[in-house]
């Protein structure tokens, strides 16, 4: 049986410098890497977590649950890879051990887009999200760019972070809503 590994495109080469780790995470221990392809089983099981909650209401056995959570993220892995090109895929690490993700594409000239973001349950709430996106606001304000993201309507918690760092929703599908952040009308501390 080939691997998740196998089955999966690989990650584009990293920039020569990927976004810099605020301070406040750097003191204490967190760091970002370029994602890579030996990451995706661990991906994978980061993926799962976060729709671990969505899926303890199904009445379905352990292995139908994998299996979506597998055909879920080879489908996202593969959307990011080929939608979103010149994208920092960075994995989050504390002390060396992978705790989550930041997919950002970073561009001077128009838009930064917080593509996703994603902390093992233990992780999140202790401020990561909060610093990194912090730290993508500043460097987005230093060109005079936005900074755009999508979130769920079924993660509200993300959408109210999302609201205290000065971000407005724009467009609202059926499962996400567009928030935008402009550099002009909130400052970044």
């Amino acid at each position: 049986m080939e691997s998740l590994q196998q089955r999966l495109a690989s990650f584009p080469p990293g920039r020569c410098e990927p976004m810099q780790i605020p301070a406040l995470l750097a003191e204490r221990g967190y760091s970002l890497r370029a994602a890579r392809d030996s990451d995706l089983p661990w991906l994978h099981d980061l993926y799962a977590s976060t729709r671990a909650e969505e899926l303890a209401t199904l009445p379905w056995p352990a292995n139908m649950k994998r299996a979506f959570t597998d055909q879920q993220f080879r489908l996202q892995h593969q959307h990011y890879l080929s939608h979103y090109l010149g994208t920092d895929f960075l994995v989050i690490e504390q002390a060396k051990t992978p705790v989550g993700r930041y997919y950002l594409q970073q561009d001077a000239a128009s838009d930064y887009l917080v593509v996703d973001i994603s902390l093992l349950p233990e992780e999140q709430g202790k401020g990561i999200g909060s610093e990194l996106i912090r730290q993508t606001q500043r460097d987005a304000a230093t060109h005079g760019a936005i900074v755009s993201l999508h979130v769920h309507h079924m993660n509200p918690r993300a959408r109210q972070l999302y609201e205290r760092l000065g971000f407005d929703a724009k467009d609202t599908t059926a499962t996400h809503v567009a928030m935008r952040w402009q550099p002009d009308r909130t400052t970044v501390s």
